[in-house]
């Protein structure tokens, strides 16, 4: 793998590492909870190191000036979560960090009192979560994974992939996604880019063969795959699938592309987390999260694999790579 920006520097963290913090000896160390999908290699090098890295940055570490970091993971099962946070909920916690959309539904369902760190979420206002970026009030505050107009911006990117595209494909969650939401975007598509967009709904796996079958009846030239937790659980066959149809994919993070996927385009997942770690650091110093503004992802990372395009026959144009943040060989 060939990398020129893979983490996104320059970000605001205030204190060196190492720095001791303002705090009776005698003090509790604070303890911070965490609630993800998954324990793979690949999640937590994107999510929890970032994490560590950016609260050890500011003077927290593990064992000195901070108790420990409460991990528990739902490994793919949904159902899991309330359990999981009923869990954490009962330990005496600091801060809970929250990540991805459902567990930060559940986790401000279960408690309206201990301050939450919500990352990787999309719109939070939309959600429900915060009543404004500026002022989310309550005990939630957070990074938003979203950026304003990033449907549109893959779908250009698989028009450049394939230049004599004349339709492309959004499969996506509908659980996750409002189908509402992306049925009145798409004419806006379409005129813009000068092509049809067809939209796939998958719920599970179950879905998933009828929907590429669908795909290929409607002889789509590429695909955008929008990522949740089901997706990621599924991503191994989602990529199967995109390979046996030959299909050009696009899709929510470099770490879905050996799966079999073409390119990736979305937030610095790794700059995220550390701006999580920063805003944790505001609360565990006094601050109330209802009071920190909820913050909007900055930095996009343009992946891709050329392996993966190599796979079913194309070319990645020169101008494409030229932007590409990582190019995996």
């Amino acid at each position: 793998m060939r990398r020129r920006t893979l983490f996104g520097a320059g970000l605001a963290l205030a204190a060196g590492r190492g720095i001791a913090l303002a705090q009776p000896a005698a003090a509790r160390k604070p303890r911070i909870g965490w609630i993800a999908i998954s324990t793979d290699a690949v999640s937590r090098a994107t999510t929890l190191e970032p994490f560590r890295e950016g609260l050890r940055e500011l003077g927290w570490v593990e064992g000195e000036t901070l108790a420990t970091i409460e991990l528990r993971y739902t490994e793919g099962k949904d159902e899991r979560y309330p359990l999981l946070i009923a869990e954490l909920l009962r330990l005496d916690l600091a801060l809970l960090v929250t990540l991805g959309v459902r567990a930060a539904m559940l986790a401000k369902e279960a408690t309206q009192t201990l301050p939450i760190v919500a990352l990787a979420v999309d719109d939070p206002v939309q959600m429900g979560l915060v009543a404004s970026f500026a002022r989310p009030g309550g005990n939630i505050t957070g990074v938003s994974a979203a950026f304003q107009g990033l449907p549109a911006k893959r779908l250009q990117l698989l028009k450049d992939i394939v230049p004599a595209a004349r339709r492309l494909a959004i499969v996506y969650n509908p659980t996750t996604v409002p189908p509402r939401v992306l049925a009145d975007a798409v004419p806006r598509w379409e005129a813009g880019l000068g092509v049809a967009v067809s939209l796939a709904a998958v719920r599970g796996a179950d879905d998933f063969d009828a929907a590429f079958a669908a795909l290929a009846r409607e002889r789509a030239d590429g695909v955008q795959i929008f990522a949740d937790p089901m997706i990621w659980r599924e991503r191994a066959r989602l990529g199967e699938l995109c390979l046996k149809h030959r299909l050009p994919s696009v899709w929510g993070s470099a770490a879905y592309l050996d799966a079999g996927g073409t390119a990736s385009y979305q937030g610095d997942w790794p700059a995220m987390f550390r701006r999580g770690a920063a805003l944790a650091d505001k609360i565990l110093r006094g601050a109330k999260p209802g009071e920190i503004a909820f913050e909007q992802g900055t930095k996009l990372e343009l992946a891709v694999s050329l392996k993966g395009a190599r796979a079913i026959g194309i070319t990645i144009p020169q101008s494409v790579l030229l932007q590409a943040d990582v190019v995996i060989e």
